[in-house]
């Protein structure tokens, strides 16, 4: 027991039991206190909670809608378009797309105008737009979409991401290949949406589905909670597998545009097709653009040629007369037809050929393009006849490419004929056609007798590579019997051979088949246009087996203007190519053919005057070693304009680029060099003091022999207003 303390004595120290018993009082007593204080701060939080609610829920939802949930659209991630090896030609990246939200700038402590301002010079936009619409009571403005990574890089560095400045990933087109099948590929507007080429043919199965779905965003404008996934993965668009190739594309684009600019043509336009399966390998128009800023085009840029623009196509048309006649058994293949000696009376007026013929085959008749022969060959076939053949291979009608903006061309009715009519539709004046009708027609001929349906998209195929539709070679019709066909293919290898009007579109190693046309063009006014032609070559190679078809048309050339001159030497430099790149080998006996056209090709252009332009003394200094097959002598373009020299270059089968402007000084390589068919020779050119050298030299320079090629020269006049070519 405890000592009873008396007054004045000292207090004992607690004990240790005392001192634990206390503790645990202590604690007791905080605990409740602590328990009290957090049931205190949970009912608060509670009420707070429901009071919000009830706010939200029933009070004033409104408001709760206009400021948390919004209503977006979710745009599916495109599809990809590839060529038939898998390369990418059209792709969909993700970018950032930057939008505001003025109340949530304010709750930050920042200026609303301001800050749209800052934004807007970064992103190089009007922010006058922006600031008006943010007037209202919107929560949701934007500002630009797609930016560039640099455009994002230099937003993150203002600060505003997350105070009422948000991004949002949108997928933006991208071209990686920039002007590589422009034409058809197309491009889309701001809005994903398809425009041209087959980003509009096929947008509905490029884009996928696109939906509204409502959402709830958190206050840095990223998606809290949504009933639809918002990613774009599920809504994924188709992708088109293509039979373009790009290599052969990118060829067929490049040799293009080396031809038009050596001619100084207005455009061109290529189609390079398989025969047998109606298979688009190339499609190629200049002038060109990029699709990466299609807005920066003129819009004549942009068009499609090949399959929009219809030309007269001139003499390629006497394959299809003669052969539907053959068909018709109208004429045989041996049959001799009176060709007048080089003029023919009819219905008034005069045909005339650039060459007086006595009598000629078929196969002669289209060897030296002899209108007053094909002329009669159409007359025995007779108009309803002619006008059949015509449509059998597909003119007047479209092909139905899958291409936008395809024209059937203009094939008027045999009634409507009158009997002149029907002698110049047969050597194809007074019809129109498209380049992709031209080349379906060829492949025909190089294919047996078969009228395909061309080809452009392959397969479709969803977001995981399943196939979701595989498109197969379409036999249309058979429009001629093969023998019939086999028998054209080997009249037209003449066409290439020595004396033939497409001499220069004859390849080493390979044997071809081809037809050529220069057409002279209409009138707005009436009649036809003095200096406006229209230059084609339209062939297969090689004849025996053939792979390609190739069409090539000039419009406009200046510098020179018949087919076989202006077309020829890019189809030869298109098919050479394109069948290396296949890997075909050289056709049996085609190097024969090959040795000799270049022969007569080079003896052709010493009697033109190409190798005058040498001095005597240089020509007797330079050995008499005649070039290997394939290779060309550079000429002496020393003193020649501009011009001239493209001629000379040209007729050599050489390219040309230049520095300066006037006469010629400098040449690389130099003269009497051997290079290799197509390279490209450098002039330098230089103007003296006071003279126009350019002009002096081409006054100087003979004026071009026409028709001293073996092409296709011009007719005489049927009426003072209209020649025909």
């Amino acid at each position: 027991m405890r000592e009873k303390r008396g007054r004045g004595q000292p207090q004992n120290e607690p004990t240790a039991e005392e001192l634990l018993a206390a503790e645990r009082a202590a604690a007791r007593t905080s605990r409740k206190w602590r328990v009290c204080l957090l049931t205190l701060l949970l009912f608060a939080g509670g009420s707070r909670v429901m009071t919000r609610a009830y706010e939200i829920q029933i009070k004033s939802p409104e408001s709760y809608e206009r400021r948390y949930r919004q209503e977006i659209e979710v745009q599916a991630k495109r599809g990809n378009i590839y060529d038939r090896s898998g390369a990418e030609l059209a792709v969909s990246v993700d970018l950032d797309s930057f939008f505001v939200d003025p109340l949530a700038l304010s709750n930050n402590g920042l200026d609303p105008v301001a800050s749209v301002r800052a934004l807007s010079k970064v992103l190089n936009v009007d922010p006058e737009p922006l600031i008006e619409r943010m007037n209202g009571k919107r929560r949701f403005v934007w500002v630009k979409r797609r930016v560039t990574p640099a455009e994002s890089q230099a937003v993150s560095q203002l600060g505003l991401l997350g105070k009422g400045v948000a991004a949002r990933k949108e997928p933006r087109r991208f071209y990686p290949n920039l002007r590589t099948a422009s034409h058809v590929l197309g491009f889309t507007d701001d809005q994903g949406h398809g425009v041209e080429g087959l980003e509009s043919a096929f947008d509905t199965r490029l884009r996928g589905a696109t939906d509204k779905v409502s959402a709830i965003f958190d206050a840095r404008g990223g998606v809290v909670f949504s009933e639809q996934l918002v990613d774009g993965q599920s809504a994924q668009g188709h992708n088109l597998s293509l039979t373009l190739d790009r290599e052969i594309q990118v060829i067929a684009e490049r040799e293009l545009e080396l031809g038009v600019r050596a001619v100084e043509a207005r455009a061109g336009h290529v189609v390079v097709m398989d025969p047998h399966t109606g298979e688009i390998l190339a499609l190629a128009n200049y002038p060109t653009f990029n699709p990466n800023a299609p807005g920066g085009a003129d819009p004549a840029m942009r068009r499609n040629r090949a399959v929009t623009d219809r030309f007269e196509p001139g003499s390629v048309m006497k394959t299809f007369t003669i052969a539907g006649a053959l068909a018709a058994g109208a004429v045989g293949t041996s049959q001799q037809i009176d060709c007048e000696k080089g003029a023919m009376q009819l219905a008034g007026a005069v045909i005339h050929d650039t060459h007086q013929y006595d009598k000629l085959t078929p196969g002669e008749i289209l060897a030296h393009s002899s209108n007053i022969g094909t002329a009669k060959i159409g007359a025995a076939l007779g108009r309803q006849g002619l006008y059949r053949a015509f449509r059998q291979f597909g003119f007047g009608t479209r092909t139905d490419v899958d291409l936008p903006s395809e024209t059937e061309g203009v094939l008027r009715h045999y009634k409507k004929w009158y009997e002149v009519d029907a002698a110049t539709a047969a050597f194809g004046q007074g019809v129109s056609i498209t380049n992709v009708q031209l080349a379906t027609a060829m492949g025909a001929v190089a294919n047996g007798g078969k009228l395909m349906k061309p080809m452009i998209v392959a397969r479709i195929s969803d977001v995981e590579g399943k196939v979701i539709e595989q498109l197969a070679p379409t036999v249309r019709r058979q429009v001629v019997p093969s023998a019939i066909a086999r028998q054209i293919s080997e009249m037209l290898t003449a066409v290439t051979g020595p004396g033939g009007t497409g001499e220069q579109a004859a390849m080493e190693g390979y044997m071809v088949a081809g037809k050529t046309g220069t057409a002279q063009k209409a009138d707005a006014r009436g009649g036809y246009a003095e200096n406006q032609w229209t230059s084609t070559f339209v062939g297969f190679v090689p004849a025996q087996r053939p792979r390609l078809v190739v069409s090539v048309v000039i419009d406009e050339p200046v510098i020179e203007h018949y087919g076989g001159v202006v077309a020829g030497p890019v189809f030869r430099r298109i098919a050479s190519q394109a069948l290396s790149h296949l890997g075909v080998p050289p056709a049996a006996g085609g190097d024969k053919l090959a040795e000799v056209v270049k022969q007569a090709r080079e003896q052709r252009a010493v009697a033109a005057g190409v190798a005058k332009t040498q001095p005597l003394r240089q020509q007797a200094a330079q050995p008499e070693r005649a070039p290997e097959a394939g290779n060309v002598r550079v000429p002496n373009l020393q003193g020649l304009g501009a011009r001239a020299a493209l001629v000379a270059l040209a007729r050599a089968g050489l390219a040309v680029t230049f520095t300066g402007s006037g006469a010629t000084v400098e040449q690389t390589p130099s003269p009497g060099a051997i290079v290799r068919s197509g390279a490209t020779v450098h002039l330098v050119l230089k103007r003296p003091g006071g003279v126009l050298p350019e002009q002096a030299a081409d006054r100087r320079s003979a004026p071009l022999q026409r028709g001293d090629d073996g092409s296709e020269g011009p007719l005489a006049a049927l009426v003072p207003e209209r020649r025909f070519r």
